[in-house]
């Protein structure tokens, strides 16, 4: 039987297990703060994620369902794997703090851009375990909204996982609000597009492919309207078929201010990629209508990922019971099911255990 220790780490308390030991802080994201540990039961080092403020509102409480019902249904080579949902309360009314425990890499695509130059295999091995991980993610109605290199993370045989489900939502929402960093975000997000959907990914991973080559942000930007600007100035100015999908205080700002200026020429303007057919990906997945974008499936099958891609080996996974997304629950109720998730997940990891 174990006992709870009460650690405070950048001024937050955790209230773990004393089998976890040696925490060491890995980063904060939107959604949670992150430790390495060592799992004494195991002897083996894995993540550990507390949730920031799991029950706020309605929405953090729906949210957190979301990321807990998501994450226990996934399972693949190129995703993050849940091992173990720890709470600290014995019922959901007292419940207010969630840990997630994950398996652990030793870095993130972030630093590794940052403090290495990458062969050409390995932006073609990362690039291609991003869009295995993605098509599988896809394939089960899953659209992640926030990929980017921190949320990449690499251990040192240069195998990737896709991290950070705290902004993921199934595609046949309603999909507005906040999304993804902004130097990955897709322009159809950005103008407001009636309703977006999984090609949102492909813009994100086209940003992180042209920063592999280059160590570069590809459209950096101090604001919405500095930020559109940059990405207009590449992909040209938007046709009048996709003009007319956007909000009208958006297009008329556009058509207003902007120029018509055309999509460059891609192999000019990336010269620095000395590699026709990464260029030829780029620019297929860097379109300004999300309709003319490339799919996981046929970047996957891009001749630039000629020497990775086996159909047999790119598995998909199950459509989620969505049905919660209607609910109109109380904190209260978000947290009765919550509890009912956790208590679940960890009954059926008891029974793997003892078969």
């Amino acid at each position: 039987m174990f006992h709870w220790n009460q650690i405070i780490i950048n001024h937050t308390v955790w209230n773990l297990p004393d089998k976890f030991t040696d925490l060491t802080p890995l980063g904060n994201g939107v959604h949670g703060q992150v430790c390495s540990a060592l799992d004494r039961e195991t002897n083996q080092k894995v993540a550990l994620k507390k949730l920031t403020q799991p029950f706020l509102t309605v929405i953090h409480a729906k949210r957190t369902f979301r990321e807990i019902k998501l994450l226990r249904h996934v399972k693949h080579d190129n995703v993050i794997e849940l091992f173990d949902i720890i709470c600290p309360s014995l019922n959901s009314i007292d419940m207010n703090e969630i840990y997630l425990v994950n398996d652990i890499m030793i870095t993130d695509l972030h630093n590794v851009i940052q403090t290495n130059q990458l062969s050409e295999d390995h932006i073609k091995h990362f690039t291609y375990q991003i869009l295995r991980g993605l098509k599988y993610l896809h394939s089960m109605n899953i659209i992640h909204r926030d990929l980017k290199p921190r949320n990449l993370t690499v251990n040192e045989d240069c195998d990737l996982k896709i991290i950070d489900f705290g902004l993921a939502r199934y595609e046949s929402e309603n999909l507005t609000g906040y999304v993804a960093a902004r130097s990955y975000r897709a322009p159809e997000i950005m103008l407001k597009w009636s309703n977006y959907d999984k090609k949102i990914d492909i813009w994100s991973v086209g940003c992180v492919l042209y920063e592999m080559y280059t160590q570069k942000v590809l459209f950096p930007g101090s604001d919405h309207i500095n930020y559109l600007n940059h990405i207009m100035n590449v992909v040209g100015y938007p046709c009048e078929d996709f003009l007319q999908q956007i909000s009208p205080d958006i297009r008329q700002y556009i058509e207003r201010t902007q120029s018509k200026i055309q999509r460059v020429n891609f192999r000019e303007y990336f010269s620095e990629i000395n590699n026709d057919l990464a260029i030829d990906l780029l620019e297929r997945m860097l379109k300004m209508d999300p309709r003319d974008r490339i799919t996981c499936e046929e970047a996957l099958s891009h001749s630039y990922l000629q020497q990775f891609h086996d159909e047999e080996d790119e598995p998909i996974g199950e459509h989620l019971d969505q049905s919660f997304e209607n609910l109109d629950l109380t904190i209260n109720e978000w947290k009765e099911k919550i509890f009912q998730e956790i208590q679940s997940f960890n009954s059926n990891s008891i029974n793997k255990m003892e078969i």
